[in-house]
């Protein structure tokens, strides 16, 4: 999904994510897609390494976590810093509104982990029919 055009994006209209052209479409599927969900939650944890972030969420590539990363940084959730050391580390950090989704996705995560049974039950259900 294309970024709209900040030059373009007319400051008066109001956000309405379910309009095709708004700004704030793209930014939701940057943060509650997969990847944009489980590296903001996981950096609730605090300032976390490239490295530490990779590990922490399982499955994801390199490029992936990477790209994902500059999505959420462009969109004012995340924040990177390079640390002067040899050879330089850089950390990434939630944002004060990065902390906010962050919490939000991770009431979701909780819901849906502790009714993963239900939800189980209900997939097994549904091919069952």
């Amino acid at each position: 999904m294309s970024t709209p055009d900040p030059e373009t994006v007319d400051p008066t209209l109001e956000a309405d994510v379910f309009a095709r052209n708004c700004a704030s479409r793209p930014v939701l599927q940057n943060v509650a897609g997969r990847w944009g969900a489980l590296a903001m939650v996981a950096l609730r944890e605090g300032p976390t390494r490239f490295s530490a972030l990779r590990r922490r969420v399982d499955g994801i590539s390199e490029r992936m976590l990477s790209q994902t990363l500059q999505n959420l940084e462009r969109d004012g959730m995340i924040h990177r810093e390079v640390q002067q050391s040899i050879p330089p580390h850089v950390e990434y950090t939630l944002t004060h509104l990065g902390a906010d989704v962050a919490d939000q996705l991770a009431g979701l995560i909780g819901i849906l982990e502790s009714n993963i049974e239900k939800i189980v039950a209900a997939q097994h259900d549904y091919h069952r029919d």
